[in-house]
């Protein structure tokens, strides 16, 4: 059956920056899914940085110490239809200018990718590409964040975008604000085993921290003498080798595009903890703070 969309307009960024690859695959891709008369007449702008600023989560950085934002605009390849503007901004604060108007109307939806790397575990906290569509989730637009796992060359684009391209339909009548994380294998679209939810697991990139200036690799008392050192980073990979998911729930995001499925996964940003535990520890903090603060 055919389904019709009413009009959307789309938000598109990144933190790989307006010139990376990804971005350019998702938009060119949108660009095609927008034209096919069978979906509706949608509208899609690209803001995104003019740099890398991968790792920045939803920072905003000094937005205290500029009164301006430098902006240019640029040409995607393989769209050169949509309007598209590089910003002198990390993700989370292109999508709130964007958002707040600085280029048109308010978007009805944002999507943030494609990131060449997974965004799972505890990665989602610190990516730009899902602070992005958090940050516009803040201000009641959905958002769909899309990562591609890295490792193939080529890198198969296509079933990143394909795959959000099958998904974003979804998100038109979702309620505000709803956000999707979709985290899709380097496979081939043809070998993609199918897309399943996943949830958000205890894998991390880093694995391990240390002093590179003491004998036992922890800085104790010499932390409280130093002023200077290095401190040694244990890298490794958020999503195990495919196929090997041991130590892994296997509906664990990581699990899942190790797997060679796709992980879809609904997430919140900031909001309040309402939950009874919590509401009867700040009860009992304040009834403590307040004994202490009277005390002469």
């Amino acid at each position: 059956m055919t389904v019709s969309y009413r009009w959307v307009r789309i938000l598109l960024t990144n933190d790989d920056g307006v010139h990376a690859p990804g971005l350019a695959a998702i938009t060119e891709a949108l660009s095609k899914w927008a034209r096919d008369a069978t979906q509706g007449d949608h509208e899609l702008v690209v803001v995104a940085p003019l740099a890398n600023h991968s790792g920045a989560s939803a920072a905003v950085g000094t937005v205290y110490e500029r009164e301006t934002i430098a902006y240019r605009a640029v040409h995607i390849p393989g769209a050169e239809d949509v309007d598209a503007f590089g910003v002198d901004a990390p993700p989370a604060l292109a999508t709130i200018v964007a958002v707040l108007g600085a280029f048109g109307p308010k978007p009805d939806l944002i999507v943030s990718g494609v990131n060449l790397g997974a965004n799972v575990g505890r990665s989602v906290l610190h990516s730009g590409t899902v602070g992005a569509v958090l940050a516009g989730a803040q201000l009641g637009v959905r958002g769909l964040a899309v990562s591609l796992r890295s490792g193939m060359d080529p890198t198969p684009w296509e079933t990143a975008t394909a795959t959000a391209v099958a998904v974003l339909p979804s998100l038109f009548e979702a309620p505000t604000p709803t956000v999707l994380n979709l985290n899709v294998p380097a496979l081939p679209l043809g070998e993609l085993r199918g897309i399943r939810r996943g949830r958000i697991g205890s894998s991390g990139i880093i694995k391990a921290a240390w002093s590179a200036d003491g004998d036992d690799g922890a800085l104790g008392s010499l932390g409280r003498q130093a002023r200077h050192g290095e401190i040694r980073l244990d890298l490794g990979a958020a999503v195990p080798s495919l196929g090997r998911t041991s130590g892994e729930d296997p509906d664990d995001d990581a699990a899942l595009v190790a797997a060679g499925y796709a992980s879809l996964t609904p997430i919140v940003g900031t909001h309040e903890d309402t939950s009874a535990q919590s509401s009867r520890l700040v009860e009992r903090a304040i009834d403590a703070a307040a004994r202490a603060l009277a005390t002469p």
